[in-house]
C-alpha cells in the first residue's frame, strides 16, 4: 500500500508538471497574471457602472426661504419646499435596455483584448519551441565541428592536411560557437518576454515540439465559424445595436419631465402643507440629439461592415498562407533525411572520398534545408493560432 501511495503520488506530480509546460497552462497562467488584463478588468467595470450612472435619477432638492417685511422685521414668512425631478417612467425602461447592449459591447472588447494578449503569449511559446528546436541543430554542428576541429589538428601535425582546411574548419567552429551563442541570447530574451506577459512571474515552460494542428480543408466552413466567434466583430454587433437604441432613447426624450414634492408655507401665520406638482418640457436640451444618434449609428454600421471585409481578408490571406507553408513542409518530409545525410558526408570526409570544400558545401545545404524547415513548421504554427485565435 505504501509502495502503491508513492508510485500515485510520483504520477500526479509528473502529470501537474506535465500540464505546467504545455501551452494551454502557460496562458491560463498569463490570463491570471497579466497586468494589462488586469487593468482593462478594472477599466469594462467603470465603463459598465459609468453606463449605468446615466439611468439614476437626479438628486432630490430641498429649499427653506426665510422673509421679513420692510416695514416691520418681526413679521416673516417661511416657506420649505422638498421636490424630486424623474424622467417619463418609460424613459428608464429603454435606458435600462441600453445599458445592457452597451455592457454587452464591453465584454465583447475585453474579449477581444484578452484574445490579442493570449496570442502574443502563445507566438511567444512557439518562438521558444523553434529556438529550442534550432539550438538541438547548432548543438549537432558544433559537435560535428569540434570533432573535425581535432581530427584536422592531429592530421596537420602529422603532414595529412594542410593548412587550409584546418582553418576552414576552425572558421566553421567558430561560425557555430557565434550562432549557438546568438540562438541562446534569443532563447533568454523570448523567455523573459514570456515572463513579462505572465506579470514578471517566472515561466515554466520546456516543450521542444508543437503540439499536432490539422490544416482544415473546408474553408467556407472555417470562415462561417472564425467569424461567428470573432470578439471584435460580436463586440460591433452589439454597439450597433445600441447605437439603434440609443435613437430610440433620445425620441423618448421628447417626453416631459416630471416633478413631485413638499411644500410648507406659513404666509398667513397659520402653516399650510401642499403637494408640488411640475413639468419640465425639453424644447432646447434634446435638441439635435435624434440625429446626432443616428449619425452615430450609421458610424458604428459602417465600422462594422469594414471590420467585417477586414476579418474575411485575414482569414483568406492566412487560410493560402498555411496553406502554401504546410505544402512546402510535406516537400521537405517526403524528400528530406538529414541525419542519413550528415553520416555519409563525414564518412566520404574521414574516408577521403571527397574534399573539405565538397564536404562542407554538402553540409551547408543540409543544415540550411533544415533551418528552413523550422521556419516553415514555426511560420505554419503561427497562422494556424491566428486562424483559430477565438479559441483561446
Amino acid at each position: 500500500m505504501k509502495r502503491i501511495t508513492i508510485l500515485t503520488a510520483t504520477l500526479l506530480l509528473f502529470a501537474g508538471v506535465k500540464a505546467q509546460n504545455s501551452i494551454e497552462q502557460v496562458l491560463r497562467n498569463v490570463e491570471s497574471n497579466n497586468k494589462d488584463l488586469q487593468a482593462n478588468s478594472q477599466l469594462i467595470s467603470s465603463q459598465k457602472m459609468e453606463a449605468k450612472t446615466d439611468n439614476n435619477l437626479a438628486d432630490p432638492t430641498l429649499s427653506y426661504a426665510h422673509l421679513w417685511g420692510a416695514k416691520d422685521k418681526n413679521e416673516t414668512i417661511g416657506e420649505l419646499v422638498i421636490s424630486q425631478s424623474f424622467d417619463f417612467p418609460t424613459l428608464y425602461a429603454s435606458r435600462a435596455k441600453l445599458n445592457r447592449l452597451k455592457s454587452t459591447t464591453f465584454d465583447g472588447q475585453a474579449s477581444a483584448f484578452r484574445q490579442g494578449i493570449l496570442l502574443q503569449a502563445k507566438e511567444a511559446c512557439l518562438d521558444l519551441i523553434m529556438l529550442r528546436q534550432q539550438q538541438q541543430i547548432l548543438q549537432e554542428r558544433l559537435r560535428n565541428a569540434e570533432e573535425l576541429a581535432a581530427m584536422y589538428k592531429r592530421r596537420l601535425m602529422t603532414g595529412d592536411a594542410n593548412v587550409i582546411e584546418t582553418n576552414k574548419i576552425n572558421l566553421e567552429l567558430l561560425n557555430v560557437k557565434t550562432e549557438a551563442t546568438l540562438n541562446e541570447t534569443a532563447l533568454r530574451n523570448k523567455l523573459q518576454e514570456l515572463t513579462t506577459l505572465n506579470g514578471n512571474i517566472p515561466v515554466v515552460f520546456e516543450e521542444d515540439a508543437y503540439p499536432a494542428v490539422i490544416f482544415p480543408s473546408d474553408y467556407q466552413r472555417l470562415k462561417t465559424e472564425v467569424l461567428a466567434a470573432d470578439p471584435t466583430l460580436q463586440a460591433l454587433a452589439s454597439e450597433s445595436a445600441a447605437a439603434r437604441k440609443q435613437i430610440g432613447v433620445n425620441k423618448q426624450g421628447w417626453l416631459p419631465k416630471l416633478e413631485l414634492g413638499y411644500r410648507r408655507n406659513t404666509e398667513t401665520g397659520t402653516p399650510f402643507n401642499g403637494v408640488v406638482v411640475g413639468f419640465s418640457f425639453p424644447i432646447f436640451e434634446n435638441k439635435s440629439k435624434v440625429k446626432i444618434a443616428k449619425a452615430q449609428s450609421l458610424n458604428t454600421d459602417y465600422l462594422r461592415e469594414s471590420a467585417t471585409m477586414r476579418a474575411e481578408s485575414e482569414i483568406a490571406q492566412l487560410y493560402r498562407e498555411a496553406q502554401t507553408l504546410r505544402t512546402s513542409m510535406n516537400e521537405y518530409e517526403q524528400t528530406f533525411q538529414a541525419q542519413q545525410d550528415l553520416a555519409l558526408l563525414k564518412q566520404a570526409l574521414t574516408g577521403g572520398q571527397i574534399s573539405m570544400i565538397e564536404y562542407f558545401v554538402e553540409v551547408s545545404v543540409v543544415y540550411q534545408s533544415k533551418q528552413n524547415y523550422l521556419q516553415l513548421e514555426n511560420q505554419y504554427q503561427k497562422a494556424m493560432a491566428k486562424i483559430y485565435k477565438n479559441q483561446l
